[in-house]
């Protein structure tokens, strides 16, 4: 044991005493009451932090009230010694100075890449340097016409031989089904079938284990804990192998020999035709194993494992929210379907009896149904919280003063909650507002207001393709079948760094009755 570790192990363990009561109070708060006094108490010697623990589980609620109580901004600060010094945010003109003004002030940070260790090396967890040459080599990749071309390819075939099959014998039953697990299933294939040029075929009628897809969502609740607890006390479970770090330790096994699998039938499938010709430029693979830079094992990992969470849980939970608000609003599927009609007149008067699918180039252009993929992205972020550390102390627009060393949280999901905001109708559901007068065009709203594809130089790159197959699905979805919310469920998101649904969304679907 080093010196290092043995004259801090008192403090260590002092700390690890107070964390694991209130993580297990944490993890059985379901049955707390929901109605918390709004802003936190600050306590002697513990200050803040038993207020963020006791909110572990509603935590992106917990924001909103504290925020709209706070002028859009408050301060947290945490036991004396363990770092916890957080400035919580959704002000659009601070995010703006944060993610592009002065953005190099604020990186992720070394503590960020900690917090997300099997993905230290990737694009979302460095800065400077090493992240332009990544990020420049990413946005070569998938600006590849070919590359584009297959993606959209998969995608389209993805919906018609799979999700819809799968879809017509749960209407043919009458099967209630969980919307979110198939969402799931769907993006884990069409992430992993860009990246290795191979399809792991979870979205199936026999739905196979999906042992890599749930060490995922292990990756993201346990990064979750981390967050918001102090460094010394998860890095002591980690070392002593408790509690939530080692289900992560675990879950790092499991997307380890994911990535191996998947590079070994990718292997497989290349010399099946011809010495791996046919694939060249195919799939992103191809792109970087002749790059010296990712030939460690590590940073290899960190690559292909950062590519698989960012492509199946951003679209997966924005399209399990999509639906969720769909099926609750039936004049505004009624909107996308008279919108989509011009488009399938055609497809069904040529096949009348088959199903209708949706090109990719046929929806680029709609734009009421983009309108909606934004309006819930805006209540609902797949990703609600960023993450941002100082390095030398700033005054934000806002007035405030932050210092070396602390810890910026932006707060999406209360971004989109706040009347200041988005005015005195923004916790309505209603794609409206981001269409012009006429109806014809979306609005301009800049970034830093509407943060889900990020800001500034970390702009999403992958923006395009995620819309486009959020489009791909719904439209071949609500055309096809209607969608029905299943009654008496609790719809609220799980403690994690994405905004998936604790209990999943139940739903049947039925066909839908339409004249020819």
């Amino acid at each position: 044991m080093s010196i290092m570790f043995s004259q801090e192990l008192p403090i260590y363990t002092a700390l690890l005493l107070l964390v694991l009561p209130l993580y297990y109070l944490y993890s059985k708060a379901s049955c707390r009451s929901k109605n918390p006094a709004v802003l936190p108490t600050n306590w002697p010697i513990l200050r803040m932090f038993p207020s963020f623990v006791a909110n572990l589980h509603k935590m992106n609620d917990y924001f909103t009230l504290v925020l709209a109580r706070s002028g859009h901004n408050f301060r947290v600060h945490g036991p004396p010694g363990t770092g916890m010094r957080f400035f919580v945010t959704c002000d659009p003109a601070n995010i703006r100075h944060i993610f592009t003004t002065n953005y190099t002030n604020f990186p992720k940070g070394a503590e960020f890449a900690a917090i997300f260790d099997i993905m230290s090396g990737g694009i979302f967890t460095i800065d400077g340097e090493p992240a332009c040459r990544q990020r420049t080599k990413i946005k070569s990749v998938l600006s590849n016409p070919q590359l584009v071309a297959r993606i959209e390819g998969w995608s389209r075939d993805k919906v018609e031989n799979n999700l819809l099959l799968l879809f017509t014998h749960m209407a043919r039953t009458s099967t209630s089904f969980n919307m979110q697990e198939l969402m799931s299933r769907l993006m884990f294939d069409l992430a992993a079938m860009p990246l290795f040029g191979v399809d792991p075929g979870l979205l199936s009628l026999d739905m196979p284990p999906m042992e890599a897809a749930v060490a995922m969502d292990t990756v993201m609740e346990v990064a979750y804990f981390r967050v918001v607890v102090p460094a010394s006390c998860w890095k002591l479970m980690r070392r002593l192998n408790i509690g939530p770090e080692r289900k992560l330790k675990a879950a790092h096994k499991v997307l380890r020999g994911f990535v191996m699998e998947m590079m070994e039938r990718r292997k497989i499938d290349t010399s099946s035709v011809g010495n791996g010709k046919q694939h060249e430029g195919v799939d992103i693979m191809s792109s970087f194993l002749d790059d010296p830079y990712y030939t460690d094992d590590d940073m290899f990992n960190a690559l292909t494992i950062s590519y698989m969470i960012a492509a199946r849980d951003i679209v997966g939970t924005a399209l399990t929210w999509i639906f969720y608000n769909l099926s609750q609003n039936p004049n505004i599927v009624s909107i996308i379907r008279n919108e989509l009609s011009p488009i399938a007149s055609c497809k069904v008067a040529a096949h009348p009896d088959a199903m209708v699918i949706f090109e990719p180039d046929e929806t680029k252009s709609l734009v009421y149904l983009r309108a909606v993929l934004y309006e819930t992205l805006r209540l609902y972020p797949p990703a609600p919280l960023e993450r941002k550390m100082v390095v030398t102390n700033d005054i934000l627009p806002s007035g405030h003063e932050v210092h070396a060393g602390d810890t910026i949280l932006i707060s999406l999901h209360s971004m989109g909650r706040m009347e200041g905001i988005w005015g005195k109708d923004c916790l309505n559901y209603n794609p409206d507002r981001w269409l012009s007068e006429d109806g014809n065009k979306l609005r301009y709203v800049p970034s830093h207001k509407f943060l889900a594809f990020n800001s500034g130089p970390r702009m999403c790159l992958g923006k395009d393709i995620a819309v486009m197959q959020m489009k791909t699905v719904i439209a071949s979805t609500l055309w096809n079948f209607d969608v029905e919310l299943m009654k008496g469920q609790c719809i609220e998101p799980k403690s994690s760094c994405i905004l998936e649904m604790k209990n999943g969304l139940i739903v049947k679907l039925k066909n839908r009755e339409m004249l020819h």
